[in-house]
């Protein structure tokens, strides 16, 4: 079902990103995979399987990447400033080089979806209030929006500031709130069971940024599922399959 696959390079390093494309026509869609996951987790995680019916009707054409997390966030040797710092690399990976790419594949002037599972809610949503000129709206599953509550520590300053949506969304005012308000739209759906609370802090952290957007009056929608809802790929299946095709 792949329809193409390309390894992009990482603006500044000598290092480059897989990006796998299933499905021909349809809407773009941008699927972040889960902490240190790849473009190919779509696939082996069933995610592939849950929108097969949408890519086949031509409806989505669903564009996987792999993640920097290794390097960035999950290097936790490293203080969360610094973290912070390595991951500006990734999110100009994604803005120079994917999604002029996204554009290039589907002719331009499509709105790009951004999708992501567990640390990869954070890349979406992150990259669509840093890009909502063209990917305005983000599907965040089991997501922490926070990046300081993982594993931080250290001094805290600017790379970190700006990378967390927390905090900047909280500080948004103006023009600018006025413009992301125009734009962007946010759905966050998360569970109510195993490893949503404990240790990823899914469900709290959702929760506090859907208020957050409720609070700044951003478009949004907290979608909450029940106590047998884990933080796993068979839930965010389910999820995506439910969600995706209302946007389609």
């Amino acid at each position: 079902m792949e329809t193409s696959a390309v390894r992009l390079q990482v603006p500044g390093h000598d290092v480059d990103l897989e990006v796998v494309r299933y499905g021909a026509w349809g809407r773009p869609v941008l699927l972040f995979p889960s902490e240190g996951g790849s473009a190919r987790d779509a696939q082996g995680n069933g995610m592939l399987d849950a929108v097969r019916p949408l890519i086949e009707a031509g409806r989505v054409s669903l564009f996987c990447v792999d993640s920097m997390d290794g390097w960035t966030w999950s290097a936790n040797d490293q203080p969360t400033e610094e973290r912070a710092r390595r991951a500006q690399t990734y999110t100009a990976w994604l803005s120079q080089q994917v999604l002029p790419w996204i554009q290039e594949q589907v002719g331009g002037g499509q709105e790009i979806i951004t999708v992501g599972v567990s640390l990869g809610a954070y890349h979406a949503v992150h990259l669509t209030f840093q890009r909502a000129d063209v990917a305005p709206m983000a599907i965040g599953l089991s997501g922490n929006y926070d990046p300081t509550s993982w594993n931080g520590w250290g001094e805290l300053g600017d790379a970190t500031y700006f990378a967390n949506p927390t905090a900047y969304v909280a500080n948004m005012d103006g023009d600018h709130l006025d413009w992301i308000r125009s734009r962007v739209s946010v759905l966050l759906v998360v569970g109510e069971g195993p490893f949503e609370v404990s240790p990823t802090r899914s469900l709290p952290a959702t929760r506090e940024f859907a208020a957050l957007l409720a609070d700044k009056g951003i478009r949004h929608e907290l979608d909450v599922w029940g106590h047998d809802s884990a933080h796993d790929w068979p839930w965010w299946q389910r999820q995506l399959a439910h969600h995706l095709q209302r946007f389609v």
